[in-house]
């Protein structure tokens, strides 16, 4: 993919706060309006090759993964159900909406990768649906609702900054929660790293933790041919946490699939 960002930069630079302490990160948490911005900027960078995550709303497209179409803003998929609750928040606040006659074909295909009863009529009414400010919130509610609130909170109970959070965040987005399918969830990553690093909240140093965790998500990926890549680890995740970035401070400077990045301000 081409990144939408032109700017090649070094991915090292001077540590901004050290280790982590065992106390964890102070500061904002990933709720903070300009620290959520970050987020959807990273992992816009990894969904779709650019930091303009609020252009994603209209995208969709079946990348050949097993999960039917992946479209949005973190990439909901046909195949594993958030698209359909998507769709049914839109109709729930928009009954009547062009996209409600597809409800039946999405409960249908959950859970494979088929196309039945959706096809283009689906994709060219899920583009349009996204200049309708109803449809771009029922996005925003199921993002928050099943990734971004639990990672979160989770996160905080671990005793993580903003970095973290994002971590967990970004797991959410791309593995879901629970294992699945011959996938590794984040609960199983949680897990994995809790068996070998204590997390701040249980008195270890966040570095340590954040890495353990960093390593069962790279062992995850690497279970799923659709994800065999882990530059959205090595390049990107382990960068911000070798430099010390745990509030996710700015400048940051990150690779992702062999695409450059950066954010220089909120």
């Amino acid at each position: 993919m081409t990144a939408l960002v032109t700017a090649l930069v070094a991915l090292s630079g001077c540590s901004v706060s050290g280790a982590g302490s065992g106390k964890g990160s102070a500061g904002p948490g990933l709720d903070d309006p300009a620290k959520k911005e970050i987020a959807m900027r990273l992992v816009s960078s990894a969904e779709n090759a650019t930091l303009d995550w609020k252009a994603q709303y209209k995208y969709i497209e079946d990348i050949d993964d097993g999960r039917g179409y992946t479209a949005g803003i973190i990439g909901f998929c046909s195949g594993t159900g958030d698209m359909l609750k998507v769709v049914e928040r839109y109709a729930a606040t928009r009954p009547g909406n062009p996209l409600e006659r597809f409800l039946p074909a999405l409960r249908a295909v959950k859970g494979s990768d088929a196309h039945d009863g959706l096809g283009r009529p689906f994709t060219d009414a899920w583009a349009k649906a996204a200049a309708d400010a109803a449809f771009r919130s029922a996005q925003d509610a199921e993002r928050d609702h099943s990734y971004f609130d639990p990672a979160v909170r989770q996160a905080k109970d671990d005793g993580l900054g903003a970095l973290g959070q994002f971590i967990y965040y970004d797991a959410y987005v791309m593995h879901g929660a629970a294992d699945s399918g011959g996938t590794v969830g984040f609960r199983t990553m949680r897990r994995e790293a809790l068996a070998t690093a204590e997390p701040p909240s249980r008195g270890g140093d966040e570095t340590t933790y954040l890495n353990a965790f960093l390593d069962a998500r790279v062992t995850a990926i690497r279970k799923e041919p659709s994800h065999s890549d882990t530059s959205r680890i090595e390049t990107a995740q382990r960068v911000f946490v070798r430099e010390g970035r745990f509030q996710l401070e700015t400048p940051l400077r990150w690779k992702v699939y062999g695409d450059s990045y950066r954010i220089d301000g909120p």
